[in-house]
């Protein structure tokens, strides 16, 4: 390949595997995959973090790894072969929690696992990974994390803060000086946000928001 040939590492066409997934094409609010997460682990956002690194490092490393054997995995057995690379990442991910962040790791056990049936993951490991090189597969794997990030975060930033008052542990509504913050003015914590039926709630309200702002995305659905 000469070298006009050859595309820039972060073409016009590159750029958008990143952005696409974080606005107009979100995984979570247009495509509607990956929801259980954002509904079971969004009562705080230290989870929603964690759970977003966790889905970043599998979904990345997977989709390079899946395009680097995508012209020796026999089709028959393509889908046994992905299930069988996002599982080892998966137990890398779980391992990892356990060693350093023991009890996140005991919190998120079960959600972490489920990374391996996420529709996300395997979906871009059939739709874009099995079919594009390395360079690329990775940069949508970057962009399709983070647009699923996103909406984990926000919805968890909503729960926790009007759920319990605080953000990562951290007092916001409250005040170390009696009779000051939030609470003084008869604020009260609602427990129905930290209630899973919330998540779908605020979930809406995303897609809602993004809806209102792009009219294109109502149009087009």
């Amino acid at each position: 390949m000469s070298e006009k040939e050859k595309e820039p590492l972060f073409s016009k066409k590159n750029k958008k595997l990143i952005t696409d997934p974080l606005g107009d094409n979100n995984p979570v609010t247009i495509q509607v995959l990956g929801i259980c997460s954002a509904l079971a682990i969004t009562v705080s956002i230290v989870q929603a973090l964690t759970m977003t690194a966790a889905v970043l490092f599998v979904l990345v490393a997977g989709n390079v790894i899946i395009s680097l054997l995508r012209n020796v995995i026999p089709p028959k057995i393509r889908i046994i072969v992905q299930l069988v690379v996002v599982a080892s990442l998966v137990i890398i991910v779980n391992e990892m929690l356990k060693a350093f962040m023991p009890d996140l790791g005991a919190k998120l056990s079960v959600f972490v696992g489920l990374i391996i049936t996420n529709c996300i993951i395997m979906g871009r490991f059939e739709a874009f990974a099995m079919a594009n090189k390395p360079w690329a597969s990775a940069l949508d794997g970057v962009g399709n994390a983070l647009g699923y990030g996103f909406v984990l975060v926000v919805v968890s930033f909503i729960r926790e803060l009007f759920g319990t008052g605080k953000l990562a542990g951290f007092e916001i509504f409250g005040n170390s000086i009696e009779g000051t913050g939030l609470y003084s003015t008869g604020y009260m914590n609602n427990n129905l946000v930290i209630l899973a039926p919330f998540a779908l709630i605020a979930v809406a309200l995303v897609i809602w928001v993004q809806r209102a702002i792009n009219k294109s995305l109502v149009e087009g659905h």
